[in-house]
């Protein structure tokens, strides 16, 4: 049940909606107070009373049930006690019924939602600086999913430039097809370090020449290209298969090369076009924007031109509800900028488009940097963490059966949840000891904590089913206040585009089973008390699952 939603729709306030009310309800800091607090400052202009005697109105006026069993007004806030017996029979048995579909819903349905995420470029492997926009992009895919969405994850792959003409002229000269073939994308990113560290004009011009074949359809130029690319996508794969990511598109900056000039001539058609210093711009100054940059003086396209052709076919093609693009924030003025513009274009769905931004990640040696060579390949930072992880685990339980697959589920999960458990537009220090502790806010410790309930639930043989009648203590009360909140916290996540939101209820769901796994006995206890905590050990199980699920993470059955 949504509770906020159950309390604010009984609280009549004249020119204040449904939704900004419950919007405005919040879990109190201490639980004696209440379950769910309603702030009643902002009603103050509206009623043009105190809040202490908005409060004490709200409360006179609020009729209890069999749901809210207590309505108190306290310096100017009004404060509801839920009734614990009948919530904890609701959650269980709703938990119990839908298991692994627990928190999802058809909210979404007939909606499609493109996002367009990691985005990786051709010829270069995964540096940690892809993390994010990698994991944040799968983790809201999952959760679009789990919501009765269509979703189609786009890969806008970084595949045409005049990089390519280098990566060529580089081939050409020092590379040998079988060892490349062999090296992979390391070898192509060899072979282009070199030839940035070596080139002359001779070679520049050279390289020029060949991204013009490219363009123009040679035959050797374009299969050289294209066996680039799929020595590049056989890399990227293997990384997004272990970190539980999916794509159902590899349309990259080149499958847009045709549908760039309709977009042309239609910002000519709509004298939205015009010439500055040989450039085409669209003039953006009167929305306090620099200009945005079609063609260059050359007549050669930029990365808006591309954009804007990619927004256009996108809604053709799927007609979405909203097209996310998780690209980190640098590029808010690159995105302001091609939104206007469609906007402008009389593209009414460009309010549909949401530029999902997010901050940097470093290791805690220093931010990477191409220049210094602090480049961290991406695929190094799971190794490392696989490695430690198996250490870690190898160190607390020696016997563990199958050390091998749990260290790998351990350390991957670590890294995923190293890059979401923090607000994403906040920059990130990626420190291998805190995203493997068994006892911070990490995978680790969730993961840990399903391994707990795993345990306790093995123990029981005999056939369980939850109590009538079952009043809840303090412990078990706040483990069933936390499962009731998950369809929220998941609808939230997928409003607010933050994945962090699923991340940080997990550490809490688990850190409140946690106290109650300590205070409460489980197996030894008698009767309706041992059924019931055995039916919330397994309800706590099956919300950590799929709170972890939604983030691409796994959960080991014994750590």
């Amino acid at each position: 049940m949504d509770y906020k939603h159950y309390i604010a729709q009984k609280i009549k306030i004249d020119s204040v909606s449904e939704e900004e009310i419950a919007d405005l309800i919040a879990l109190p800091p201490n639980s004696e107070m209440g379950d769910y607090a309603l702030p009643c400052f902002r009603f103050t202009k509206v009623l043009r009373k105190s809040p202490v005697l908005i409060a004490e109105e709200l409360k006179n006026a609020f009729p209890t049930d069999n749901v809210i069993s207590e309505v108190s007004a306290v310096n100017g806030y009004l404060n509801f006690k839920i009734n614990k017996t009948g919530l904890a029979k609701a959650v269980l048995d709703k938990i119990l019924i839908d298991g692994e579909r627990y928190g999802s819903s058809d909210i979404g349905s007939g909606k499609t939602i493109c996002i367009d995420y990691s985005s990786v470029n051709i010829a270069k492997p995964f540096h940690i600086g892809h993390l994010s926009t990698t994991v944040i992009g799968g983790a809201l895919y999952k959760i679009y999913k789990f919501l009765g969405y269509n979703v189609v994850g786009i890969n806008h792959l970084g595949d045409y430039g005049t990089q390519f003409g280098k990566l060529i002229c580089a081939y050409k000269r020092w590379g040998d097809r079988e060892e490349v073939q062999k090296g992979g994308i390391h070898a192509i990113n060899d072979l282009y370090v070199r030839f940035n560290n070596e080139a002359d004009e001779a070679m520049e011009s050279e390289a020029r020449e060949y991204f013009r074949l490219i363009e123009s359809g040679d035959k050797e130029a374009n299969e050289l290209f294209e066996w680039f690319k799929e020595l590049t996508l056989d890399y990227v794969k293997e990384i997004y298969k272990k970190l539980n990511i999916t794509f159902d598109s590899y349309a990259g900056e080149r499958f847009y090369t045709d549908k760039m000039q309709p977009v042309i001539d239609e910002l000519k058609e709509k004298n939205l076009l015009v010439e500055s210093e040989g450039a085409q711009i669209v003039d953006l100054e009167a929305y306090d924007m620099p200009p945005c940059l079609i063609l260059r003086s050359d007549g050669a396209s930029l990365y808006a031109t591309r954009d804007l052709a990619a927004a256009c076919y996108r809604k053709k093609t799927y007609d979405f509800y909203k097209c996310l693009y998780v690209v980190a924030y640098q590029q808010n003025l690159h995105f302001k900028q091609v939104f206007k513009v469609l906007e402008l274009m009389g593209k009414e769905w460009a309010k549909d488009l949401v530029h999902v931004a997010y901050g940097m990640v470093s290791l805690e040696d220093g931010a990477m940097s191409t220049r210094k060579g602090k480049v961290v390949w991406l695929e190094d930072v799971i190794k490392k963490c696989v490695e430690k992880a198996y250490a870690i685990i190898n160190e607390k339980n020696p016997d563990l059966p199958d050390k091998e697959a749990t260290a790998n589920t351990v350390g991957l999960g670590a890294v995923i949840f190293g890059a979401l458990y923090n607000n994403k537009i906040k920059d990130i220090t990626f420190s291998y000891d805190k995203v493997l502790s068994f006892d911070g806010e990490t995978s680790v410790y969730v993961q840990y904590t399903c391994a707990r309930a795993n345990s306790v639930l093995s123990k029981c043989d005999e056939v369980v089913s939850l109590p009538d009648g079952y009043e809840p203590n303090i412990e078990e009360a706040e483990v069933i206040k936390t499962l009731a909140s998950f369809p929220e916290t998941v609808l939230d996540a997928s409003v607010k585009y933050e994945p962090s939101y699923v991340a940080r209820y997990a550490v809490e769901l688990a850190q409140k089973f946690n106290k109650f796994y300590i205070e409460c006995k489980i197996l030894t206890a008698e009767g309706d008390a041992k059924n019931f905590r055995l039916c919330l050990t397994k309800a706590t199980l099956y919300v950590l699952q799929n709170a972890l699920a939604l983030l691409g993470i796994g959960t080991p059955e014994k750590m």
